[in-house]
């Protein structure tokens, strides 16, 4: 059967096809474009859910750190919130941008 014959004996259900086929790749709701946008959408959710597990655990460690020994929590107070015993002096350097320098 030659191609030509093939086309014209089967066109409605090439071009229905082909129809369908454009339909759901553009224009349904849960279209192609639409697919790989949630596609990128998971992916990057499931790297912020990786980074804040792993910032969870640095935190749970620190705060086993400090509430373990009374030298490590004077020294965290003193370094994040500048607290001092009475009669010293707490100097703050801070950048053009008065932002506190900590290193």
């Amino acid at each position: 059967m030659k191609l030509s014959t093939f086309f014209y004996r089967y066109k409605f259900y090439i071009i229905s096809s082909i129809c369908l086929l454009l339909w759901l790749l553009f224009f349904d709701r849960s279209n192609l474009i639409k697919q790989a946008e949630m596609y990128f959408m998971l992916r990057d959710i499931n790297s912020e859910i990786l980074y804040y597990e792993d910032e969870i655990k640095k935190l749970e460690k620190e705060e086993k750190d400090l509430l373990g020994s009374e030298a490590a929590l004077e020294k965290y107070a003193r370094e994040k919130y500048f607290l001092k015993k009475e009669g010293e002096t707490v100097f703050v350097l801070v950048d053009g941008d008065d932002k506190v320098i900590t290193e």
